[in-house]
């Protein structure tokens, strides 16, 4: 186990290293002047300077990249030069462990920087106030799927060809071929506009609602409800799908017929010793599904203002708000890669021949 987990940290530091590269060249190289991005258009070249030389932004590129590594690792180097970039993003809260003539070397939690936007606030506050959110959406919606998909999927296996089984067949199909913008534009109208005095539900709104008589914020959970629901459809559909078809591929296995020579029950088969054997590949579909949701809800919080790390991204986009950007991709890869190891360890509990 020990030999494993090294092996799959290794592999989690050599993808973020990677997309740590991709991130900076796609976004910290491209055309136009960051320091311009920072400042109103009418500021004078004196003022440009004071902020390159602040960010390091008058560096050559090899060497910006070496300052966003140092930014982005737990332990990194700052140097007593107040003129140094380094020296500027030592603000943050550290623990100093070993100091040389020249800078010290320091414990401290990943630095993605400050928002050009949001003059003066940090990347890791802005993501740390939207990614929450999402992260309920993801949960919620991974979970109707969960429960709802294998739940039907156990039942059409169960009854293979009737009218249940050919409908939800039909269902998963198309729902899997449904993209999440145009769903989320049809649940919203019909829901949320056309339906709204039945359902009670707005065709916009986030977890906290603000209060019209001034005495703060609520939380407004009947928000949840269709940006979940839009969410959550494509997975569900090919949960049933693949519940349903690994289930009857695993019922038609040797010990399952032996099981049911011994007289046992058809719910103790299926409970007992066919669903755990079927659930391998719905456990990849429901992490990799789960990951996305976090990368790809952006279409969903943004026609829902849903105030979530995927619109989050979008205003970022518009006001090109490079550092915000950078950091949310960098937070998705790394929950991508975690989500990968929690699913390694799931199959081995799940599977004797993983163990």
């Amino acid at each position: 186990m020990i030999a494993f987990l090294t092996n799959k940290l290794l592999y989690a530091f050599a993808v973020l290293l990677g997309v740590s590269g991709l991130v900076f060249v796609l976004f910290y190289v491209v055309p136009g002047d960051p320091a311009r991005m920072m400042l109103d258009e009418k500021a004078g070249e004196e003022q440009l300077e004071q902020l390159r030389k602040k960010y390091g932004l008058d560096k050559p590129v090899s060497m910006q990249f070496v300052y966003y590594l140092n930014d982005l690792s737990f332990v990194s180097w700052h140097s007593s030069n107040s003129e140094n970039y380094t020296n500027n993003a030592l603000q943050q809260k550290h623990f100093a462990f070993t100091e040389t003539t020249n800078g010290t070397w320091v414990f401290k939690w990943p630095f993605l920087r400050e928002s050009f936007h949001k003059k003066g606030k940090q990347v890791s506050d802005i993501i740390g106030e939207t990614l929450p959110n999402t992260m309920i959406l993801a949960i919620t919606a991974i979970t109707i799927s969960i429960v709802i998909g294998i739940t039907i999927g156990i039942f059409s296996a169960l009854y293979k060809d009737s009218w249940f089984d050919k409908f939800w067949t039909v269902f998963g199909t198309f729902g899997m071929s449904l993209p999440s913008f145009f769903t989320a534009i049809i649940i919203a109208w019909l829901f949320g506009y056309v339906l709204s005095s039945a359902t009670g539900l707005g065709m916009t709104g986030s977890l906290y609602t603000v209060d019209d008589l001034g005495r703060g914020r609520y939380l407004d959970l009947k928000n949840l409800i269709l940006p979940a629901v839009t969410l959550g459809i494509r997975p569900l559909g090919v949960v049933i799908q693949l519940m349903r078809n690994s289930l009857l591929e695993t019922m038609s296995q040797d010990y399952i017929r032996t099981a049911k020579a011994k007289g046992l029950s058809t719910r103790t088969i299926v409970l007992k010793h066919a669903l755990r054997n079927s659930l391998n590949p719905v456990v990849t579909t429901i992490s990799g599904w789960f990951a996305s949701m976090l990368a790809g809800a952006v279409f969903v919080e943004f026609i829902f203002g849903w105030n979530g790390l995927g619109k989050q991204i979008v205003d970022a986009l518009n006001f090109q708000d490079l550092p915000v950007v950078m950091g949310a991709v960098l937070v998705i890869a790394l929950l991508f890669v975690i989500i990968n190891i929690l699913v390694d360890l799931i199959y081995a509990w799940l599977d004797p021949k993983m163990r």
